[in-house]
């Protein structure tokens, strides 16, 4: 477990829940002050400069300071599936992840244990540890501790749910959501602009990720207005069409409004970034209680909560 004193009334999410996570306590991340893992493998289904050539290598952290109802990671973001790991397992991890041809340590919902993070990725560098570090985060998160994992992270991958406070209380059930992740990201840009190597792959800088839900499109319009006004230039912009109802009801986005997105993209002049195509269908989500989550083709796992190092998956 981390020494450090955040943990002690903490206050790393806006929700500021203030819970002495170091007694055992959890927050509402679900989490105390250890650092629990589920899987850790290469992924080759995230934007083309994250994945590159030898895939992005993905550590999935158990728990989450956000509860969005059709999560699709759910078993780990609130179902526990999970175990703790010290700084020499986790040093491991990132190194067997470089060994195996990563193209970066992409930490996916790392935000409640930020200063855990940093003590361990400081580790991993003084063991040879050479790789880019991706934040893909849900951009709920404090301006302070978006500063305090500065201190390792190069490449800032937040998502931006909503900027309409009734849907962020509707959907999401955090009114506040809006306001601390424009805070947040502004943040993160505030770090310095994207840098990619010959290859096109990316190495620092900020992508903002944004998930179309079905029937909000004018929150959607209003993220992509927002984007054009405060980050063009300074950021790319991600825009996901995989909104998959996950024990909840609903529909996938149709062709119509993927179009009318499309459209809006040209009107407010967004041209850096990438959207993903429309998808259909649910074979792509994961399932961690496999062997491998995910479809072969989209990863291959290295390390598993529950068996340790699996090199032959």
């Amino acid at each position: 477990m981390s020494s450090f004193e955040p943990y002690g009334s903490c206050t790393l999410c806006p929700h500021a829940c203030a819970v002495n996570r170091l007694s055992g306590d959890r927050g509402i991340c679900g989490e105390t002050g250890e650092l629990r893992l589920a899987t850790a493998g290469l992924h080759f289904g995230e934007e083309p400069p994250i994945t590159g050539g030898g895939g992005s290598g993905t550590i999935f952290i158990v728990g989450c300071s956000m509860r969005c109802p059709f999560c699709q990671n759910y078993q780990i973001s609130r179902g526990g599936a999970g175990r703790a790991v010290n700084s020499e397992e986790f040093t491991e991890i990132c190194i067997a992840l470089g060994d195996e041809g990563a193209e970066n340590i992409n930490l996916v919902t790392p935000s409640h244990m930020a200063p855990t993070l940093v003590e361990y990725l400081i580790s991993s560098r003084k063991a040879g540890l050479k790789l880019p570090v991706a934040w893909n985060s849900s951009g709920y998160e404090s301006t302070e501790t978006v500063k305090i994992a500065e201190r390792v992270v190069d490449i800032w991958l937040p998502d931006l749910k909503t900027l309409d406070k009734e849907i962020a209380r509707r959907i999401y059930g955090v009114e506040r959501y809006p306001e601390a992740a424009a805070s947040a990201l502004l943040t993160m840009a505030g770090f310095g602009r994207v840098e990619v190597d010959d290859k096109g792959w990316m190495k620092r800088g900020l992508m903002v990720r944004h998930l179309v839900l079905p029937g909000e499109m004018d929150s959607t319009r209003g993220i992509l207005e927002w984007f054009a006004d405060n980050l063009a230039g300074r950021a790319w912009l991600s825009l996901m069409t995989q909104y998959t109802p996950v024990g909840v009801p609903g529909r996938q986005l149709n062709r119509v409004e993927y179009e009318k997105v499309l459209g809006w993209l040209d009107e407010f002049g967004i041209d850096d970034g990438f959207v993903q195509d429309l998808v259909s269908g649910d074979e792509w989500l994961p399932d961690f209680r496999r062997p491998n989550p995910f479809s072969s083709d989209l990863s291959r796992i290295l390390w598993r909560w529950d068996t340790g190092f699996v090199r032959d998956l």
